[in-house]
């Protein structure tokens, strides 16, 4: 299995006490360092202005690359562009795109893109929610341009909803997403009711919920929309935010659920994928958790590979 990481990453500085810290990605990549050490780790490349157009405007890619930082500029309330954040974010999206390549070749079965910032409340026009560039759109758009994909499945277990994927995929049958979050909380989307052109499916957890109740909505709600849609490609918001831990939300979460769920995924993707799946760090605020989800949800990827 491969891992897609690179130092810029690292160079985002969104300021001090900000919970979106490079600290994040240090504790995810040493945890799975340490952790196992069969992973093939390779350095994420760049994205092109060309492959973040295919899903964000002229003006949001110019915001984020052209504007000139000396010191650092808020977006909105949560969200900051400093000195390194244009490089950073380009390398987030330019490990998606890698990893898609990656797969999509047989070069490896499932990849794990560990960069930041995060990226799934990033719509087609605005920046928000510690978000520069939608990651994991780049990722699904580049898999339907460049590799004719028909039918692309984006996962997204965050405990916030990921209102940016969906508003740039809600019109586009091709791609199926599927969210798990807490509600009420930011941003405030994600209802049942939003089903796009019938390929949205939104499940709701209310504060307090725990392992059993995140497990119920995948296994009775979720992961059935994703059989029935039998993607070619599987992608992965892997936020680890509603944790038990977690300082940002109020679910109950442990690390073996998103083994679990891990599993699970792993398992469709090569029922009807050919195992081809990608998945991409999101959110996650207590370092402690993002150690533990981050190897547990590793692990349960390459024991799902094993089942059919």
């Amino acid at each position: 299995m491969r891992v897609y990481t690179h130092p810029d990453c690292l160079a985002h500085e969104p300021g001090p006490g900000h919970p979106e810290s490079p600290a994040r990605l240090q504790a995810v990549t040493s945890a799975l360092r340490l952790a196992m050490h069969g992973l093939q780790w390779l350095s994420a490349p760049l994205a092109t202005r060309d492959q973040l157009l295919r899903v964000h405007t002229h003006e949001l890619v110019a915001l984020v690359l052209d504007t000139r930082v000396k010191t650092p500029v808020r977006i909105d309330a949560d969200t900051v562009l400093s000195a390194g954040s244009a490089q950073a974010a380009l390398r987030a999206t330019g490990a998606g795109i890698a990893a898609v390549d990656a797969v999509m070749r047989n070069e490896t079965k499932h990849a794990f893109c560990a960069v930041r910032p995060p990226g799934h409340h990033a719509t087609g026009d605005t920046a928000m929610g510690f978000c520069l560039f939608n990651a994991i759109a780049v990722a699904a758009a580049h898999a339907l341009d460049a590799h004719r994909l028909e039918r692309v499945a984006i996962v997204d277990f965050d405990v916030h909803h990921g209102n940016g994927t969906q508003a740039i995929f809600e019109n586009d049958a091709r791609v199926l997403y599927l969210s798990s979050h807490q509600s009420p909380l930011y941003p405030n989307t994600g209802r049942s009711s939003e089903r796009g052109v019938g390929n949205i499916v939104n499940a709701t957890l209310p504060p307090g919920s725990g392992g059993d109740v995140f497990q119920k909505v995948w296994s009775e709600n979720l992961l059935p929309a994703l059989n029935s849609f039998a993607p070619q490609l599987l992608l992965v918001s892997a936020g680890f935010d509603a944790h038990r831990l977690d300082p940002l939300a109020d679910l109950r979460v442990e690390a073996e659920d998103y083994r679990w769920i891990s599993v699970k995924l792993s398992a469709m993707a090569e029922k009807h994928c050919r195992g081809r799946l990608v998945s991409m760090l999101e959110g996650g605020y207590s370092l402690t958790a993002l150690r533990e989800c981050s190897v547990a949800h590793v692990q349960g990827l390459m024991l799902g590979n094993s089942l059919k």
